[in-house]
C-alpha cells in the first residue's frame, strides 16, 4: 500500500520513529562524495549494523583550545556533521526552517539533515563564525536547496526579530524554529562567576529562545514546529556549569508550558537534551583544560557523540511523522540514560 506523507498511518508514524531515533541516517550516494566542510566518514551501506562504541573517535583527544566561538574547522578532530554520510529521504520536502548555530556542532548537523531531507534553511551565526556558515551554504548548492547565512549576536531582541523578519524574507516563509545556539562557559567557583558572564549566557541561551519564539510565531501556520536545545545538564548538572546547566532546565521548562500554550493552533514544541558532544562549545572554554583531553571518555560508549548522531531526532521532531510528540525531551547521551 502507498504511503500517503499527509495522512501517516501509525504503523508509519512508529516506523519513523524508530528510524529517526535509532539510527543515524546515511548520504546520498551524489552527496557522498562532496567535500564541502572536508569532514566526517562515507556512509555505511543503508542496513549495515554499526557499532556504537567504535563508530567514532574516541579519548583521549589532543589538548587545544579556541577563542570563543570557535570554528569547527580548526577542531581535531574535525566534528562529523553529517557532511559526508547523511542521506535524506525527502522527509521535509518544501519545509522552510531557521537554525540558530547552524554554522557548526548540533545546529549544523540539523541544517545538513534539514536540507537533504528536502528543507530550505536560514542558518543564524556569529559573524566570527563565517567560515564554517560558508561550508554549510556550499552544501546547500550541493544538495539543491536554498540556504541562507543571517550573522547576528542574538543576544540582543531587535537583533532576534530581524534575524527571523530575514529568515521569513528569504525563504518565503517560516514553518520551522530550532533554538540551538548555545553559550558555555566552565567555571570551578561560583565567586569565580561573573554577572558578566552569567547575563551573556542567559541572553544567548534564554533570552534569545524567548525573542526569537515570539518573533517566529507570527509566520508559524498550523503544522509548525519549534525544537529547542536543551541538554543532559538540565537532570544531572556539572558543578563546573552553573550558569549553563540553569539555563538548560529553564528551557525544558519554558518547552513544556509553551508546547501546553500553542497545541490548539497546531503548534508542536519539543527539545532535545544531548548529553556530551564533540563540538566547539567545548574547545571555547565549555570544559576544563584537563577534561578535554578525555572529553566523553566516562559515558557507557567510551567517547563523545558527533553531532551527526543527534541531527535525526531533529529531523523527526520537524516532521510530520511525530503529529502526537509536543511538550517532550528527547535525549541522547551515550547510554547515560538522562533524561
Amino acid at each position: 500500500m502507498d504511503r500517503d506523507p499527509k495522512n501517516p498511518s501509525r504503523r508509519d508514524v512508529v516506523y519513523g520513529v524508530a528510524t529517526a531515533v535509532a539510527a543515524t541516517v546515511a548520504a546520498t550516494p551524489a552527496l557522498a562524495q562532496q567535500k564541502a566542510g572536508g569532514s566526517g566518514k562515507e556512509a555505511a551501506p543503508p542496513g549495515t549494523p554499526v557499532n556504537p562504541a567504535a563508530a567514532y573517535p574516541k579519548p583521549p583527544f589532543p589538548k587545544q583550545t579556541q577563542p570563543w566561538p570557535g570554528l569547527q574547522s580548526k577542531m581535531t578532530p574535525r566534528p562529523d556533521c553529517g557532511e559526508r554520510s547523511y542521506r535524506g529521504t525527502g522527509r521535509l520536502a518544501g519545509r522552510k526552517a531557521l537554525i540558530t548555530g547552524g554554522d557548526s556542532g548540533i545546529g549544523r548537523a540539523a541544517a545538513i539533515a534539514f536540507l537533504r531531507e528536502g528543507a530550505d534553511v536560514a542558518i543564524c551565526h556569529l559573524p566570527a563564525e563565517d567560515p564554517d556558515a560558508r561550508e554549510v551554504l556550499a552544501l546547500a548548492k550541493e544538495a539543491g536547496r536554498k540556504a541562507v547565512s543571517v550573522p547576528a549576536d542574538i543576544r540582543d531582541e531587535a537583533a532576534c526579530k530581524s534575524v527571523v523578519a530575514r529568515a521569513v524574507r528569504e525563504l518565503g516563509g517560516l514553518d520551522i524554529l530550532v533554538n540551538n545556539a548555545g553559550k558555555q562557559h566552565a567555571v570551578e567557583r561560583i565567586e569565580d562567576l561573573t554577572t558578566e558572564q552569567f547575563d551573556a549566557t542567559y541572553k544567548t541561551n534564554v533570552y534569545a529562545m524567548f525573542w526569537l519564539t515570539k518573533a517566529a510565531l507570527a509566520h508559524l501556520p498550523a503544522g509548525g514546529a519549534i525544537i529547542n536545545t536543551a541538554s543532559v545538564e538540565a537532570y544531572s548538572p556539572d558543578p563546573q556549569l552553573l550558569d549553563y546547566a540553569s539555563t538548560k532546565g529553564a528551557i525544558v521548562t519554558f518547552t513544556k508550558a509553551l508546547a501546553k500554550q500553542v497545541a490548539k493552533r497546531g503548534i508542536r514544541v519539543n527539545a532535545v537534551a544531548p548529553g556530551p558532544y564533540w563540538t566547539p562549545l567545548q574547545v571555547t572554554g565549555g570544559q576544563l583544560p584537563d577534561k578535554l583531553v578525555n572529553f566523553g571518555q566516562d559515558t557507557p560508549l567510551g567517547r563523545p557523540g558527533q553531532p551527526v548522531e543527534i541531527a535525526p531526532v531533529y529531523v523527526l521532531l520537524a516532521s510530520g511523522e511525530a503529529t502526537y510528540a509536543t511538550g517532550q525531551v528527547f535525549g541522547a547521551s551515550g547510554g547515560r540514560g538522562v533524561p
